[in-house]
């Protein structure tokens, strides 16, 4: 394609060249191909072409296709000419128009068309274009520039098709007595309206992005819907032509496809019934289990709630996982990335922190974004064995997905959770990852030939990120006071937290779990570094209980680290630096946890009150777990009155301290004896 096509179209007008004169030269060039090989070829001097062209062409049109011919560009006259076309009639005030129909008007329909066409564009005449096409059935489209009149029987049927689909849809009544009454209304009822449409054409197309031309007043976000059926959203605007993703397959869309505007923005359809169900970007069942009711439909970009609408977090939201819960806390409303290389463990903390809401009126999101489609099989089921599921959402866009579902998910799984938040309840979402959103955004950047930036990322990919994490917050409880709690996950490469997206991500978030590769492989699980995790809201939002348990653990740990390195290479060691390696590779086994086995509030409490009153020193480090795991059970049956006073207060005061350790080294007489 001709990118300075308006450089000749112009050379032409100031030529006033007629519109015989094009017609004319435009047959030469579709008579025969020849032509173009010929003048477009290389080997043929210039002189040649300039004479072939004088001898085949109007004398007024010669001088712009020897223009064309010294780019070797003569094959593109045709896209000239009638382009050409259009805006001399415009300068003419002559309107343009192609009317598709079954057979073909009289002469006072014809009259009729001229007139309506003259009337929509206020031009002074109209030139008509008939085309026959037997498949609209009945009626007539009249196409106008970029707008189109459609008054086809078929047009009309496919309104009523999807009328009748939902009213079965929402009476969920689809006997063939019920079709027939909703079918009589919606023919009885139905009123046509010609009114117009702006309709683009596909100029190219090809991994799951389409060039349209003629959408001149398509807004940014908004869905456009193909001849086909197939749906798409509009992602990039130039000049002449708008860039869509598409959403689905493209193999029945193609050059030349016709593309209407639908006026609105991309959203999903929300409300309490998706609550269970596993759906995909679009917000469609894909579990299985049927329609889903919608009550609301919300856009997938939503501005974020203003300062003056949040309120500061101060409510904790407990993962169960008790090297998180006592040193990196996680508030409700807060944004806190897991981090980690592949296979560290950052899909078991989302996935044990969900099954730790059970009971406790939070709403979870679960969002998968190209992974394959039986691990978020996997998933689910493990979700639904523990009982998850029945306050759980599985958004999911698996890698088989194209790169448009995989973009727009995370937005389809925040407005669902939106939804739920300003309602007034309390949200959990997992953004699992948005590593793998970022490359599907890159991907798509590059189709749409926006310029790559560092790690071939486009430039705006750190405000991809930030307007959807932005969302995540406490409202205020004028709005309710619902929170959206983000746990998005970001992959790493060999550790590299300093590469681009990590570092957008741990920016624009309010703290980071890290998992590191060596203590993972060497079975510390969950593998979260100490030195550099931090969790910069929820200290605010930690427990008093939590917070007085778990009191130097942090700074013991570090110093156990900083010890181990230092006499790794050491035979002769004191009994006092014995005593302290003991007690960190105590603390070490004691923050180990199996999958799916979070912990209550009360039973990490206990265990910190013995790890830090060094109650579990002359165990030995092996046995440790075993040994923690039959005191938890001896609390449970034997003081189950401390346990229940640490979840129902949340305060740990010296008594109760003291309580504990007492109960502790009860056990541990009993368990010597």
């Amino acid at each position: 394609m001709i990118h300075n096509i308006d450089e000749y179209v112009d050379a032409l007008l100031d030529s006033n060249v007629s519109a015989a004169d094009i017609d004319r030269a435009a047959s030469v060039f579709a008579a025969t191909n020849e032509v173009c090989r010929i003048l477009d070829s290389p080997s043929v001097s210039g002189e040649e072409k300039a004479a072939a062209i004088d001898q085949l062409f109007p004398a007024s049109v010669c001088p712009v296709i020897k223009k064309l011919a010294q780019h070797d560009l003569t094959c593109q006259f045709i896209t000239v000419a009638e382009k050409y076309k259009v805006r001399l009639d415009a300068k003419n005030n002559i309107a343009t128009a192609i009317v598709t129909c079954v057979t073909e008007p009289n002469d006072k329909q014809l009259q009729g068309l001229k007139d309506f066409v003259c009337k929509e564009t206020g031009a002074a005449s109209a030139n008509i274009k008939i085309v026959k096409d037997p498949s609209i059935i009945g009626g007539f489209i009249i196409q106008v520039g970029n707008k189109q009149y459609d008054r086809s029987l078929r047009s009309k049927l496919d309104d009523i098709k999807e009328s009748i689909t939902a009213n079965v849809k929402k009476s969920g009544n689809a006997d063939a007595g019920s079709i027939i009454s909703i079918l009589k209304e919606d023919i009885s009822n139905y009123e046509f309206e010609l009114a117009g449409e702006e309709v683009g054409t596909v100029v190219s197309v090809g991994d799951s992005i389409a060039t349209i031309h003629g959408m001149d007043h398509a807004m940014y976000g908004e869905i456009v819907v193909f001849d086909c059926g197939v749906k798409g959203m509009v992602q990039d605007i130039k000049r002449d032509t708008v860039g869509c993703i598409i959403f689905g397959s493209d193999e029945e869309i193609h050059q030349g496809s016709r593309v209407k505007r639908t006026h609105k923005k991309a959203g999903v359809p929300v409300g309490d019934a998706y609550i269970g169900r596993v759906v995909n970007a679009l917000g469609e069942p894909i579990d299985g289990k049927g329609e889903i009711d919608n009550s609301d439909y919300r856009l997938l970009e939503q501005p974020a709630p203003s300062i003056v609408d949040r309120k500061s977090v101060s409510r904790p939201l407990e993962t169960g996982i008790l090297a998180i819960d006592s040193m990196f806390p996680i508030g409700r409303g807060q944004r806190e990335l897991i981090i980690g290389d592949r296979q560290t463990g950052k899909t078991s903390i989302a996935i044990d922190t969900i099954l730790n809401q059970k009971g406790k009126d939070c709403i979870c999101i679960y969002n998968a974004i190209g992974q394959k489609a039986s691990t978020v099989a996997k998933l689910v089921r493990t979700l639904e064995e523990n009982g998850a599921m029945d306050y759980t959402v599985v958004v999911c866009s698996t890698a088989a997905d194209p790169a448009s579902l995989q973009y727009i998910a995370p937005y389809s799984a925040t407005a669902i959770a939106e939804y739920f938040m300003y309602n007034g309840k309390d949200c959990l979402i997992v953004y699992d990852d948005l590593s793998k959103h970022a490359v599907a955004y890159r991907a798509i950047s590059l189709l749409l030939e926006r310029p790559p930036g560092r790690e071939a990322y486009p430039g705006d990919v750190f405000y991809l990120h930030s307007r959807l994490l932005e969302r995540s917050s406490r409202l205020t409880p004028e709005l309710g006071g619902g929170s959206i709690t983000a746990l998005p996950i970001i992959e790493t490469q060999a550790g590299d937290v300093s590469a681009y997206i990590p570092t957008n991500v741990i920016s624009i978030t309010d703290g980071q779990i890290y998992l590191e590769s060596d203590l993972f492989f060497s079975g510390q699980r969950p593998a979260v570094n100490v030195g550099l995790s931090v969790s910069r809201v929820g200290g605010a939002a930690q427990t008093k209980a939590m917070k007085k348990a778990a009191g130097s653990l942090r700074v013991d740990l570090a110093q156990f680290r900083e010890m181990e390195v230092f006499t790794q290479f050491s035979s002769d060691l004191d009994p006092e630096t014995k005593t302290q390696l003991r007690y960190g590779n105590g603390l070490m086994r004691l923050l180990r946890q199996p999958l799916s086995h979070p912990m209550s509030l009360a039973q990490q409490v206990v265990t910190l009150v013995g790890a830090i009153g060094k109650k579990f020193v002359d165990v030995p480090v092996e046995e440790i777990k075993d040994y923690q795991s039959r005191m938890l059970e001896y609390f449970d049956t034997e003081h189950n009155d401390i346990m229940s006073e640490i979840e129902s207060t949340k305060i740990l005061d010296d008594d109760l301290r003291e309580s504990i350790l007492t109960a502790i080294d009860s056990f541990a007489e009993v368990n010597n004896g």
